[in-house]
């Protein structure tokens, strides 16, 4: 089972950057569509974004469009997410998620559809 390790997160005020980072530990990476998702407390994990097999297609939760972007790096078996203009309400810990498939264009959306998840690295934007 691929494994991921997510890095990147951090303490931002409103208004600024960061870029999440999530590394894969296999070949098969290439084989998998990848997601962020988020979770607050008391709230249920979220995707944020997900991308296909070739980083061709990507989907954006409509609160992240335009703020946000998703890309990869098969080669380097490697999963970004660009977060910029970050609001107080994006404060959650943000996990990677791999879902190996044989469908060049799917993404997917749903958290019960991934194969593996990352630890989490937390995000905090001040107001």
């Amino acid at each position: 089972q691929v494994q991921l390790v997510e890095s990147g997160g951090g303490l931002v005020q409103a208004g600024g950057s960061l870029r999440l980072s999530c590394a894969a530990s296999e070949r098969t990476f290439s084989g998998c569509a990848m997601g962020w998702f988020r979770q607050s407390p008391g709230k249920e994990r979220e995707i944020v974004a997900g991308i296909n097999l070739s980083g061709g297609r990507t989907y954006y939760v409509d609160s992240v469009k335009g703020r946000f972007t998703i890309s990869r790096d098969n080669a380097e078996k490697t999963v970004y997410l660009q977060m910029n203009s970050l609001l107080p309400e994006d404060t959650a810990v943000y996990y990677c998620a791999a879902k190996r498939t044989i469908y060049y264009s799917d993404i997917y959306h749903d958290a019960n559809e991934y194969d593996a998840w990352g630890q989490g690295t937390q995000v905090t934007v001040s107001s």
